[in-house]
């Protein structure tokens, strides 16, 4: 068993360019309940930057940021 929390929406993307990956998590956090969690996978580099940016900005929780091979993955938790 792992100690992954509950990822309670995915979202796939890959292809797309700084800044859409955070414009689409900034969208999506309001499709999760407070506390939950959206798991994000993107290939632009950028995105290492611009969502956890974003998240503090906005007062949300990087509760992780993993480089996976050419993949980057966001695990993004809603705070308010």
């Amino acid at each position: 068993m792992s100690d992954a929390p509950n990822v309670d929406l995915e979202l796939d993307l890959k292809g797309l360019l700084c800044p859409m990956p955070m414009v689409k998590v900034s969208q999506s956090i309001k499709d999760v309940p407070v506390g939950g969690i959206i798991r994000a996978v993107a290939t632009d580099a950028g995105a290492m930057a611009d969502i956890p940016a974003w998240a503090k900005s906005t007062g949300h929780e990087v509760v992780s940021a993993l480089k996976e091979g050419s993949e980057f993955v966001f695990l993004v938790k809603r705070v308010k």
